[in-house]
């Protein structure tokens, strides 16, 4: 039975979860706060069909399976479970089906960025995802679904340290145990921060214990070490929080944005002079000279410049990751991909009607122009009155249906925005164009 309002509201993220879990430093199992109608095994089962599919006719898609049996990850397995005739019926089916290919009684099987091929897991999902976001903050790297589907024994990457924050939605049909240790005491148990393998029994009585059941979600800290062990088949979905340190966006975006607008500008600018001969007899010392006065003066140019291109990131970061429901934006995004194509701009036509795809959001971007993002894409449309007012963005946010004017500004930009894959579309009904005539 769930305990919790759904989604979870302000005051779980900001009075009940700190509470619980130390100011989110410590595990706790927060049971019964995912209801059915959010997500199921079921779900998750059918977005693997859906990867299946996608092999088969051979589109390059982010969402990936791989294979256990024991801790060994078996990618000569992976090509059968992708081919072979699909099970017939639910999970009851699905677990000899899988046995069968693998050739094992016990396996699992390990789905990553699941969001992007199960529209009902990014939007169930995305709703608990959006209460996070709201009540505790975003993720600078978003999020994503990790499925854990199998009758394993004991989690294939053993006792092992995570890295980011993260919650582990248990779907069920069946029960699993979940034990976890804090850094320190792993460290003390076992001499080390390598993961475990194999009999870790005497490990375990040194653990924490949780017992998921269908509808938990167990909140994991980030440097917790932790394995899930089971007796019968069952379904889980991790969702870690990327959080991105500060440095690391700074070096691998911010940075090289800010050096590159400093490396000159064809060959005439004196940055792209060429160095001189260098001379034979003073060595290599010159050299470094020239270089490191060079290097200080574009350091010295390039600080008053981060400030600019970091705020315009973390703009275009935070626009970015808001649109597309605080998921992870990736290439390959199957599900964006069928929602863009089944998107008729043809029959974007006064009286039709738009909905945005859960759990997506237009957001906009303060540029020379104001732009708007929906799931991630940039479409450059001006939100002026006469195409996409103000008013009518927070109703599409809102959840609202809009039934198109007659404003060819507006028919314009919903064209647009029904290519990045975030509109539904209800065409006119050939009864109103009737009524009309």
């Amino acid at each position: 039975m769930n305990t919790y309002a759904w989604p979870p509201d302000h005051a779980f993220w900001t009075g009940t979860f700190p509470e619980h879990t130390a100011a989110r430093t410590t595990p706790y199992l927060f049971k019964g706060i995912i209801p059915a109608i959010a997500a199921t095994a079921e779900d998750v089962l059918a977005g693997f069909e859906i990867i299946r599919r996608a092999h088969a006719a051979g589109a390059d898609i982010k969402a990936h399976a791989r294979v256990y049996v024991g801790k060994e990850r078996r990618d000569d397995l992976l090509p059968k479970a992708l081919t072979a005739t699909a099970w017939s019926g639910d999970a009851n089916a699905f677990v000899p089906w899988m046995q069968d290919l693998v050739g094992a009684d016990r396996f699992s099987l390990v789905i990553n960025n699941l969001e992007t091929v199960s529209p009902t897991l990014a939007a169930g999902l995305g709703t608990f995802l959006k209460s996070l976001i709201d009540g505790w903050g975003l993720p600078l790297g978003g999020a994503e679904q990790v499925a854990f589907a199998g009758n394993y024994a004991g989690t294939a990457f053993g006792i092992h340290e995570g890295y980011e924050d993260a919650f582990l939605v248990h779907l069920g049909p069946n029960a699993k145990n979940f034990y976890c240790w804090p850094a320190e005491q792993y460290e003390k148990l076992t001499g080390g921060k390598e993961p475990t393998f194999g009999d870790y029994q005497a490990l375990l009585e040194q653990a924490e214990h949780f017992l998921l059941e269908p509808g938990d979600a167990l909140f994991l800290p980030r440097r917790v070490f932790h394995v899930g062990t089971q007796e019968t088949f069952s379904v889980s979905v991790a969702m870690p929080l990327y959080t991105y340190p500060y440095a690391q966006i700074l070096q691998s975006r911010i940075i090289p944005d800010v050096l590159a607008q400093l490396a000159g500008d064809g060959p005439d600018d004196p940055l792209n002079e060429p160095s001189e001969m260098a001379d034979s007899a003073a060595g290599p010392g010159a050299v470094a000279e020239r270089l490191a006065a060079v290097g200080t003066s574009l350091l010295h140019v390039a600080t008053g410049r981060v400030r600019g291109e970091a705020r315009e990131h973390a703009e275009q970061r935070w626009a970015t990751l808001r649109s597309n429901g605080g998921w992870e934006l990736v290439e390959g995004d199957l599900a964006r991909q069928e929602a863009a194509d089944a998107f008729d701009p043809q029959q974007v036509t006064p009286g039709a009607e738009i909905t945005l795809i859960a759990p997506y959001q237009v957001t906009t971007i303060h540029d020379s122009v104001e732009s708007v993002l929906l799931r991630g894409h940039q479409t450059g449309i001006a939100l002026d009155v006469a195409a996409l007012d103000r008013d009518t963005v927070s109703a599409l946010n809102d959840g609202a249906t809009i039934v198109l004017p007659d404003n060819q500004e507006l028919l314009t930009a919903v064209r647009a925005l029904g290519a990045t894959g975030g509109l539904h579309l209800t065409p006119r009904s050939a009864d109103t164009e009737d009524t009309d005539a």
